[in-house]
């Protein structure tokens, strides 16, 4: 049989024997919107547990953070359609009021490049802000119950009125993504990202869960004391196109996308696989080995011990984040990175070094992608092309024992549950 897996911004065509006993998980769908601009409008006119724009005080100023490239969020249909609204909602708003805050957390600050690549050509004169964790000036709130320091992007910060833009889709330790964390993991300061990430390893951190979730319950606390009034939050299907948009207050936008997000990525699972052939979902998810380890997590969750995971992630652009290259590559097998994790704490870079970790030291990895063979070697990866993979694994399965094998077509965004 053949299966076809997206790969970069292209597919990989793979072949499998005939006999060979495999199932595709692939995420459910639901009806894209048609009219996403109407539909984001029907959204602002009745927000969830939040005033619309236009019962709202003048502000003097706004500002909306939006995310950078690695989140597929719809900014060009999205945005004209909010902007137009609040120059409706308030005739006369001076645009150079008005903010666009681009934010990727502890990635690379956006440069003129990307921003092409993600916003609107017109914006109204808006001007665009790209958010820098380790050197935007910060706007401090204090500290969440959980010891977080909230330190957000200043323009962001002190805006009258503050609006987030993103997306709902399953995120491995914080359940979901969306609602607050476009400002919270987005727009803030490395030691506030760092402190959240910290609690990656507490009870109730998975993918899904966004109720007992102590990173997840960390960001909406912070969010609330930044005073967010609004969010707009698509959720997204496996091509990408948005199947709901939803506005209002953020932690009501959250807990209604994510009962959507589960319809299209939960999947469940009776017992793990000998294979796990898993794409990380295409461009941008595997744009870089910093982005793709959440594919290879979710490969993780359902390969038996000693397994063996075949990673299709391009990568072009590299690795994705100096810090944790720098760090995974002074270790010479993951088991001493783990060690050198536990020993000494929680830190940015390393905790991707760590998550990777926890998945080679339990399981057989390949990867494809685009990067050398050295870099991979790096970051403790073996390179190796896809096809020639599985031909030599399947040639070395015992006689008379066929494999059980699971295709993840969108391993980024899946995540599973137990089934009885």
């Amino acid at each position: 049989m053949e299966v076809k897996l997206k790969y970069g911004k292209g597919v990989k065509i793979l072949r499998l024997p005939e006999q060979a006993d495999v199932q595709v998980l692939t995420p459910r769908d639901l009806p894209h919107l048609s009219d996403l601009a109407g539909s984001l409008q029907a959204a602002l006119d009745a927000p969830l547990q939040a005033q619309p724009l236009e019962s709202r005080p003048r502000p003097g100023r706004i500002a909306i953070a939006v995310p950078d490239e690695t989140r597929p969020v719809p900014l060009k249909e999205l945005l004209p359609v909010l902007l137009n609204r609040i120059f409706k909602a308030w005739p006369g708003i001076d645009p150079a009021a008005v903010a666009i805050v681009v934010g990727g957390g502890l990635h690379p600050a956006p440069d003129s490049d990307q921003l092409a690549r993600i916003l609107p050509e017109d914006l109204r004169g808006c001007r665009v802000v790209s958010h820098d964790a380790l050197s935007s000036p910060l706007k401090s709130y204090g500290f969440t119950s959980m010891g977080t320091p909230v330190e957000i992007n200043a323009v962001f910060g002190e805006a009258d009125l503050k609006i987030v833009v993103g997306m709902i889709d399953p995120h491995q330790y914080q359940g979901m993504t969306g609602g607050s964390k476009g400002v919270t993991i987005g727009c803030a300061s490395r030691k506030m990202i760092e402190k959240n990430h910290s609690l990656m390893s507490t009870p109730g951190a998975v993918a899904g869960n966004i109720h007992d979730n102590s990173p997840r319950q960390d960001l909406n606390e912070a969010g609330r004391m930044i005073g967010i009034d609004l969010a707009v939050n698509v959720c997204l299907n496996a091509a990408q196109k948005a199947v709901a948009v939803l506005a209002g207050e953020p932690e009501a936008v959250l807990m209604s996308g994510a009962h959507i997000t589960e319809q299209l990525y939960g999947l469940p699972l009776k017992e793990p696989f000998d294979i796990v052939i898993a794409s990380c979902g295409g461009h941008p998810k595997d744009i870089c080995i910093y982005q793709a380890q959440k594919g290879l997590n979710t490969a993780s969750q359902c390969t038996v011990q000693g397994g063996r995971i075949l990673l299709l992630a391009a990568c072009t652009q590299g690795v994705g984040d100096q810090c944790y290259y720098d760090y995974v590559r002074r270790f010479t097998c993951p088991s001493s990175q783990m060690k050198d994790f536990e020993e000494f704490g929680f830190r940015m870079g390393a905790h991707k070094a760590y998550l990777y970790s926890r998945t080679l030291t339990r399981f057989s990895v390949v990867i494809d992608s685009e990067l050398d063979a050295q870099t991979l070697a790096d970051c403790h990866l073996s390179k190796g092309n896809a096809q020639e993979t599985l031909d030599r694994w399947f040639k070395e399965q015992p006689p008379g024992f066929n494999p059980r094998v699971a295709v993840l077509p969108n391993a980024n965004t899946s995540y599973f549950y137990n089934q009885e």
